[in-house]
C-alpha cells in the first residue's frame, strides 16, 4: 500500500497518536516502520511530497546494510536497481588495492540506492506496516499542556491549511535544521569546528566495478555505482579548498570538474569518457555537533540530533541505528514497562555510546591530516564500522 493510500486516514481528523514523527527521511522513515510493527499508533509527516531526493550522498555501510536485511528491505532495495556493491578500491599515489567485500554480520555486499528511491521505500513499508504517513505537510510549530510536556505538531498542508497531530510523544526527525530541535530549545551538547566539505554530481557512461576511494593530500575522493548505470562521484576536503575551487571555476560544474583533477586525475580521465548527468550540488561547510535527545513528549533523532562531516559516509546508517534505538525506548514507554523518563534516558545512553567512536574518527579524518594517518584512520574506521555491524545483531526487531 502506498503513504498517500494510508494519508487518507487522517484528512480532516486530528485524533491523538502514539507517536507522531516530523521528517520521513532515513531515520524519521525507519523510526515509523519499527514503531508501527510493534502495533503503535503512528502518524509520519514529511513537507516533501515523495519520492523526492535531498541533499546526501547515499552509500550505504554494512552496518546500515545489516539494518535493512532485518527488516526485510534489502531485497526490495536491489530489486529497485541498485547494484549490489562487492568490492572497494584504495588508491594512494599510484598504488591501488581492490577489497572484496567479506560476508560479517551476516551481508556481503554494499548498496548505494538514490534517496528518492530508498527514502520512499522505507516510508511505504513504514506505511503497510500500519503508520499513516501524511506528504505535502509543513510543521511549524509544537503544542505544550500546562506542565510544559510536548504534545501536538502544528502546521499546514500543500493548501495551506492549518493541520494539528496530537500524540503521546512528538518525535523530531526534520534534519540538520529541525524545526522541533528548535521549538523544544534542545540544548547543543557537543559541537565542534565546522571545516569541512562535500560536493558531489552523478555520472554515466563509464564502467564501474564497485566503490573507488582516492586518499590525497586534503581530500578523500570517491565514486559508488547507483541505480541506471550511473555513478555519484564525490570530493570531501577542507571548506578553504572547496570554497578557492568554486572560486576558480567559471561556473560550478568546471570548478569541480577542475578540482577533481587535482584530487583523483586517473578518475578525472575516464570521466572525459562518460557524461555528467547531474548539476553539482554539496555542503561547503558541515556542521559537527550533537544535541540533547529528548525531553518531556518529545526526542530527536537522525541528523536532528547528530551531525556529523561526510567524509566517513555514515550518515544513513547511524539514522538507521538510532531509529532502532529510539523505537526500543518508546516501546517501552508506551507499553508501561518502563517509566518514560527511565526509557529515553537509556536511548541517550546507547546512542551516545554507539556513535563516540565513529563520531571522534570522523573528526580526525575531516582534520585531513598527512595521508599515512589518514590511511591509518580509514583502517580504524573499517574495523569500526565491522564492529558497530556485529553490535546490531543484538538488537531485536
Amino acid at each position: 500500500m502506498s503513504p498517500g493510500a494510508r494519508a487518507a486516514r487522517l484528512d480532516g481528523v486530528n485524533n491523538r497518536s502514539d507517536v507522531v514523527i516530523v521528517g520521513a527521511r532515513a531515520a524519521g522513515a525507519a523510526t515509523a516502520l519499527l514503531l508501527a510493527r510493534l502495533g503503535h499508533d503512528v502518524v509520519l509527516l514529511d513537507r516533501a511530497v515523495f519520492p523526492a531526493d535531498t541533499l546526501s550522498t547515499h552509500q550505504i555501510a554494512r552496518t546500515g546494510v545489516v539494518q535493512l536485511r532485518r527488516w526485510g528491505l534489502l531485497d526490495a532495495v536491489l530489486a529497485s536497481g541498485a547494484p549490489a556493491i562487492r568490492q572497494v578500491s584504495f588508491t594512494t599515489g599510484d598504488e591501488t588495492v581492490t577489497h572484496t567485500i567479506k560476508d560479517k554480520a551476516g551481508v556481503d555486499l554494499l548498496v548505494a540506492p538514490r534517496r528518492h528511491v530508498l527514502d520512499t521505500l522505507v516510508a511505504e513499508a513504514a506505511a503497510d506496516a500500519g503508520a499513516t504517513v501524511r506528504f505535502g505537510v509543513t510543521a511549524t510549530g509544537l503544542c505544550r499542556d500546562g506542565s510544559g510536556r510536548v504534545v501536538a505538531v502544528t502546521g499546514h498542508d500543500r493548501r495551506g491549511e492549518p493541520v494539528r497531530f496530537d500524540g503521546r510523544f512528538v518525535v523530531g526527525a526534520d534534519g540538520l535544521r529541525s524545526m522541533v530541535a528548535r521549538a523544544t530549545g534542545a540544548a547543543v551538547v557537543e559541537e565542534h569546528a565546522a571545516g569541512g566539505a562535500a560536493q558531489y554530481a552523478y555520472y554515466d557512461g563509464v564502467p564501474w566495478n564497485g566503490v573507488e576511494l582516492v586518499i590525497a593530500d586534503r581530500s578523500l575522493t570517491g565514486v559508488f555505482p547507483t541505480h541506471d548505470g550511473a555513478a555519484c562521484v564525490w570530493i570531501c576536503g577542507p571548506s578553504e579548498d572547496a570554497h578557492r575551487a568554486r572560486r576558480a571555476g567559471a561556473s560550478r560544474a568546471e570548478a569541480f570538474t577542475a578540482y577533481l583533477r587535482r584530487t583523483a586525475p586517473e578518475l578525472a580521465r575516464r570521466l572525459e569518457r562518460g557524461r555528467r548527468v547531474s548539476p553539482v550540488t554539496g555542503m561547503l561547510r558541515t556542521p559537527n555537533v550533537r544535541r540533547a535527545v529528548h525531553g518531556p513528549g518529545w526526542a530527536l533523532v537522525g541528523d536532528a540530533a547528530y551531525h556529523r562531516d561526510a567524509v566517513t559516509g555514515h550518515g544513513i546508517s547511524d539514522a538507521y541505528r538510532d531509529a532502532e534505538l529510539l523505537a526500543t525506548a518508546l516501546d517501552a514507554a508506551l507499553r508501561g514497562t518502563a517509566d518514560e523518563r527511565v526509557a529515553l534516558a537509556g536511548y541517550r545512553h546507547r546512542h551516545e555510546l554507539a556513535l563516540r567512536e565513529l563520531f571522534d574518527l570522523t573528526l580526525a579524518l575531516a582534520a585531513y591530516p598527512p595521508v599515512p594517518r589518514f590511511v591509518e584512520l580509514q583502517k580504524r574506521l573499517a574495523v569500526a564500522i565491522d564492529t558497530a555491524a556485529a553490535d546490531l545483531l543484538a538488537l531485536t526487531h
